[in-house]
C-alpha cells in the first residue's frame, strides 16, 4: 500500500513547483501570480526510492466560506483529510507571515503527520526566514529549493522518518513475511492436444485476425467546452462528490485536472479542462497556459465530451472546439447540459439534432445526448454513447470486406474520366485505427474530384456502420514498374 502526501501552504510559496518536481514533469500551471492553483490535483510521484501519491492544493487564505477563495480553501481541507503526511510549505525568502501562523495551527489541529518545508532556501536572506519558521511549532524545517532541485535528499529522509520504513517500503516487509511463510508447490505440466495440424483451427484461410474490441479496457475521457457550460459540475456528479471547484463564476477551472472513476466496472480517467474561449478573447499569460493545458488533455484523451449549454448552444466557439477535436482525430460526443432548464424538450431536442447534422457535416452521425450535470440526469446514456463511439473509433475492417465493397461501389458508380482518361481504383486497405484510416491505391490520385472522394468516405461510414468518428481516407498512386523506361524501337 502506497502513501499520500498533501502539499499545503499560503499562496505563492512554491507548492505547484514542488508538485511538478516530485511528479517529474510540468503538470500543474506555475506563475508568479498568486492563486493560480484552484482545484486539488492528485498524481503518482517519486522521490529517489520512494513512490507515493502527491496532492497539489490551492493556497490557504482567510476568506468567507461562500466566496470562490472560500470554496478553494474547502478543497484544500479535503486534501488534508485524505493525506497520510502533510508537507507544510513556507517561503524562507519572504519570511513567516500571520497567514503562515494561522494555517500552521490548522494543520496541527488536523492530527496528521506534518513536515515543515522551507522553500526558496537558496535565496539571499532565506536563513533568517528559516529560523523564524520554528515559531510555527511544527518542528525543524527542511530547507529546499523546488525550482532548482536542492535539498531533496533531506526531504526524502524526513518523509521516511515521519512515516516509518514499514509504511514507506511495504513491499520489502511483505516479501520478508512471504519468505518466512513460503511453501514449495509443484505445478504439474498440462498435456497439449496431439496431432494438431497448423491451420486446423482457422475456418477461413483468407480471413484476417481482427482483434475483438475490449469493452473493459481503461478509457481516457476529456470534458471540454466554453466557460461556464457546466463541465466541473458534470465531473462532480459522475464522481458522486464535490471533487472539483464549481460556482457561478465563469472560468473557475484553470488546470486540466485528471481524476479516476469507474463506470459499470470499467476504469475511466476523466480530464476536466479550463473553458475554451475564442482566441481573440484569450487574455494574459495565465489564460494562455490554461488553454494550452486543455489542448494537451484533448490530445491525450481517447473520447472527448463537448459540453454545450442547451439554453444557448452552437455558438461559433462550440463549432470551433468540435472542429479542433475532429482535426486531432479524437472521438467526440456532444452533451447538451442544463437540460433541466429547457422547456418543450422534444421540439428543442429535434431542433438541436438537426443543427448538429447541419453544422457538423464532417462528422456525420455524431452522438448528442441531453443531460443535466446538476441533477444527475442522462449520465448513463451519455456514458453508453461514449463506450459505443470508442468501439467505432477502435474498429478494424478486414481487407477482404473492404475490397468487396470498393468493387461494388466502383461498378455501380465508377470514378469519372478526367481529360478523356478513366480514373482507376485498384484496392483499398485499412492502415490504422484511432481514428480509422484507409488508403486507396489508384491511378492519378490528384485528379480525383473532391466530390467523389467524399462519396467514398460517406459510403465507408454508412456501409461499415461508423457514425460519429473522424475517418481518414488517403488516395495514393500505385507504383508502375515500367514507368520511366524508354520504349524499345522496333
Amino acid at each position: 500500500m502506497s502513501f499520500t502526501l498533501a502539499i499545503i501552504g499560503r499562496p505563492n510559496v512554491g507548492k505547484s513547483t514542488l508538485f511538478n518536481r516530485l511528479v517529474g514533469r510540468k503538470i500543474a500551471l506555475v506563475d508568479d501570480l498568486p492563486g493560480v492553483t484552484r482545484d486539488r490535483r492528485v498524481h503518482a510521484a517519486k522521490l529517489y526510492d520512494l513512490k507515493f501519491d502527491v496532492i497539489d492544493t490551492a493556497g490557504l487564505e482567510e476568506v468567507p466560506s461562500d466566496s470562490l477563495e472560500g470554496r478553494m480553501r474547502a478543497q484544500t481541507e479535503l486534501a488534508i483529510g485524505e493525506a497520510d503526511v502533510i508537507l507544510f510549505i513556507v517561503d524562507a525568502k519572504a519570511g513567516i507571515t500571520p497567514a503562515d501562523v494561522t494555517f500552521a495551527d490548522l494543520v496541527r489541529r488536523s492530527g496528521k503527520t506534518v513536515i515543515l518545508v522551507a522553500n526558496k532556501a537558496e535565496a539571499r536572506g532565506a536563513e533568517s526566514g528559516m529560523y523564524d519558521s520554528y515559531q510555527l511549532g511544527l518542528g525543524e524545517p527542511c530547507p529546499i529549493s523546488a525550482e532548482h532541485g536542492q535539498g531533496f535528499p533531506d526531504l526524502r529522509d524526513a518523509i521516511v522518518e515521519a512515516l516509518g520504513e514499514e509504511r514507506v517500503f511495504p513491499d520489502e516487509y511483505e516479501t520478508k513475511d512471504a519468505d518466512s511463510d513460503a511453501v514449495a508447490v509443484t505445478i504439474p505440466a498440462v498435456a497439449g492436444p496431439k496431432d494438431d495440424l497448423i491451420g486446423d483451427d482457422i475456418d477461413d484461410p483468407d480471413a484476417e485476425d481482427i482483434p475483438e474490441y475490449d469493452s473493459n479496457k481503461p478509457l481516457r475521457i476529456a470534458i471540454v467546452g466554453r466557460p461556464n457550460a457546466g463541465k466541473s459540475t458534470l465531473v462532480n456528479t459522475m464522481l458522486g462528490e464535490d471533487r472539483l471547484l464549481t460556482g457561478p463564476e465563469a472560468g473557475i477551472t484553470r488546470d486540466s485536472i485528471s481524476v479516476d472513476w469507474e463506470w459499470k466496472g470499467r476504469k475511466i480517467k476523466l480530464f476536466d479542462t479550463a473553458g475554451l474561449r475564442r482566441k481573440s478573447r484569450v487574455q494574459g499569460k495565465l489564460e494562455k497556459l490554461s488553454v494550452g493545458d486543455a489542448l494537451r488533455a484533448i490530445r491525450f484523451a481517447e473520447v472527448v465530451i463537448i459540453v454545450l449549454d442547451a439554453t444557448i448552444p452552437f455558438e461559433k466557439q462550440d463549432l470551433q472546439i468540435a472542429d479542433l477535436i475532429i482535426r486531432e482525430g479524437r472521438a467526440p460526443i456532444i452533451a447538451f447540459n442544463k437540460w433541466d432548464l429547457v422547456e418543450n424538450r422534444q421540439m428543442v431536442l429535434a431542433d438541436l439534432r438537426e443543427k448538429t447534422e447541419r453544422l457538423l457535416p464532417q462528422i456525420r452521425g455524431i452522438r448528442a445526448v441531453p443531460i443535466s450535470g446538476e441533477r444527475n440526469q442522462g449520465i448513463d446514456k451519455l456514458m453508453a454513447a461514449v463506450a459505443s463511439t470508442d468501439e467505432i473509433w477502435n474498429r478494424r475492417i478486414s481487407t477482404g470486406r473492404l475490397n468487396r465493397w470498393i468493387e461494388g461501389v466502383t461498378t455501380h458508380h465508377p470514378p469519372p474520366a478526367v481529360a478523356g482518361r478513366r480514373l482507376k481504383i485498384k484496392y483499398i486497405t485499412q492502415v490504422k485505427t484511432r481514428p480509422p484510416g484507409f488508403v486507396i491505391s489508384c491511378s492519378r490520385p490528384e485528379a480525383f474530384p473532391t466530390s467523389y472522394v467524399r462519396y467514398l468516405s460517406n459510403g465507408l461510414r454508412e456501409t461499415f456502420d461508423m457514425p460519429g468518428v473522424p475517418l481518414r481516407l488517403v488516395l495514393r498512386t500505385s507504383d508502375n514498374p515500367f514507368a520511366g523506361r524508354a520504349k524499345k524501337k522496333r
